[in-house]
């Protein structure tokens, strides 16, 4: 599924497809920002053209390893320079990263290197090779470059990346953003941040978030010129330091790290004067944290709520603290189309979020049957999140239809646990729901059918790790019940699990 011709003609006479590649934007950059700090980190300090001479010489190299336009490459790496010298590498030539998160491990890997048929695996270690053994790896501190060659590279309009959804069943879906819709989503977003070459963009979170890359992200600050620091770990500990070293003057984090600042700051010695703006998105902020903000780290708040499939919103700088402190934002651009319908698919501003514009997707990658349930026939997406719009076009988030968990910002499908689960011997069935939670907003709790007796809560815990999937999906609750309560047509009620936590 694609934009219609139509809407892409209209996409690009209203500016906001400009018909650049990453590529094109980091040779601009370099040309007009060259000595200036693009990357920061506590072992390295890359300027504009360090980064695109560096990108050079990776895609050659790249490219004589046999990576060719088009193909996949899984991409695993920390919070370095060398993530983004990969990305424009892979950019460059037309091949397109698939970005993993550190926190994956082979359940995850496996399956994206199978799934997208991927040429290579790009990963921090020699050890993380076990986790896709099938594929060949690149390992960091020995990835190939040599000298520059001529590449035709891509169109504007091509997929440039392959990202992962949050998607509520199974393992996630793969979103494809080309080069003009997600170049435009960031530069938007950093003319709402106000970004300038002056500014430090903080990158707390893990790089191949969609969040940390482009609302405004990295990708957002190097379009604007500014320096963006590189963060091993969002932790007060971690993070304190570098902002009095680099100045830094915007970060973003999830609602939980938000909460651990806040308490942290009241004790720090560290000088936090130069932060303008901390942005909190990813899971719902809540009304009383976020009045904490502007006395106890002494910046605004903004608020964003977005989703890697498009559609992000931000409170603006000068909105009213009302609006900042009670809302999740309104849309970036005047062409975002909001559609909110309740139960019975009746318009509404109290309902189910729908939206289409100008960089939200129109189908999943490979995932037809899915894109007919999750797209509507004239494109909408249907987000699955239940929103309030009040009179001046702001959201409210109010919950989500999905069966999702948001753990602080991370995102656990639940029948992906459950499928883990089920293959335990005493595991009869499993249903993984979301709990409540006053730190991380919801956790996951596993509500279990087993045969005789049921093992220990330590002894399921161990059984996920070696099943090799991610920690942060490991349920936080474990209850063992002799059976699901049913829908009318038979299904397991997930509404009434969730309701006896």
């Amino acid at each position: 599924m694609h934009w219609s011709d139509d809407e892409a003609a209209r996409y690009r006479a209203k500016g906001y497809w400009r018909g650049e590649t990453f590529g094109r934007m980091l040779r601009e950059l370099a040309e007009a920002h060259g000595p200036r700090p693009a990357l920061i980190s506590p072992e390295a300090r890359w300027t504009f053209r360090d980064l695109d001479e560096r990108a050079d010489r990776l895609a050659a190299g790249l490219g004589a390893a046999g990576i060719r336009p088009g193909d996949r490459v899984v991409v695993q790496l920390p919070n370095v320079p060398e993530f983004h010298q990969v990305c424009f590498a892979l950019f460059r030539l037309g091949a397109l990263p698939v970005f993993a998160l550190p926190a994956h491990r082979s359940a995850e890997i496996s399956y994206f290197c199978e799934f997208t048929e991927a040429t290579a695996y790009i990963c921090p270690d020699a050890g993380h090779r076990a986790f896709a053994p099938k594929t060949p790896a690149f390992v960091l501190g020995e990835l190939p470059e040599q000298d520059p060659a001529d590449l035709p590279g891509p169109d504007p309009g091509d997929v440039a990346f392959l990202q992962l959804s949050g998607g509520s069943t199974g393992l996630p879906k793969l979103i494809p953003r080309t080069h003009d819709d997600y170049i435009y989503s960031f530069r938007a977003s950093a003319e709402i941040c106000r970004l300038r070459p002056g500014s430090v963009y903080l990158c707390a979170l893990p790089a191949a978030h969609n969040f940390p890359m482009s609302s405004p992200g990295v990708f957002g600050a190097l379009s604007a010129g500014a320096a963006s620091v590189l963060a091993p770990d969002p932790s007060p500990g971690t993070c304190f330091p570098l902002i009095e070293r680099e100045r830094v003057t915007i970060a973003a984090l999830v609602p939980p790290l938000a909460l651990l600042w806040l308490d942290a700051a009241a004790g720090t010695t560290y000088d936090l004067s130069s932060l303008e703006v901390l942005q909190v998105g990813g899971a719902k902020f809540g009304q009383e944290a976020a009045k904490r903000v502007r006395p106890e780290l002494g910046c605004l708040l903004q608020q964003v709520f977005g989703m890697a499939e498009g559609l992000v919103n931000y409170t603006r700088l000068d909105d009213d603290e009302e609006t900042v402190l009670s809302t999740q934002g309104r849309p970036i651009s005047p062409d975002d189309e909001i559609r909110i319908l309740d139960d019975d698919g009746r318009e509404s501003d109290h309902g189910h979020l729908l939206t289409r514009g100008p960089y939200t997707i129109r189908g999943y990658w490979r995932a037809d049957e899915h894109n007919r349930t999750a797209f509507t026939d004239d494109g909408f997406y249907r987000t699955g999140d239940i929103v309030r719009r009040t009179p001046s076009g702001h959201l409210i988030v109010e919950g989500r239809a999905k069966d999702q968990i948001n753990r602080g910002g991370e995102k656990i499908a639940g029948e992906e646990v459950e499928n883990h689960l089920l293959a335990h011997p005493a595991v009869h069935d499993a249903s993984v729901v979301a709990v409540p939670d006053p730190y991380l907003g919801e956790r996951a709790c596993a509500y279990l059918i087993c045969r005789g007796e049921p093992p220990t809560r330590a002894e399921l815990r161990a059984f996920l790790r070696e099943r090799g999937i991610a920690a942060f999906k490991i349920p936080d609750r474990f209850e063992f019940v002799d059976a699901f309560p049913q829908t009318a047509v038979g299904k397991v009620s997930k509404r009434h699990l969730r309701e006896r936590t």
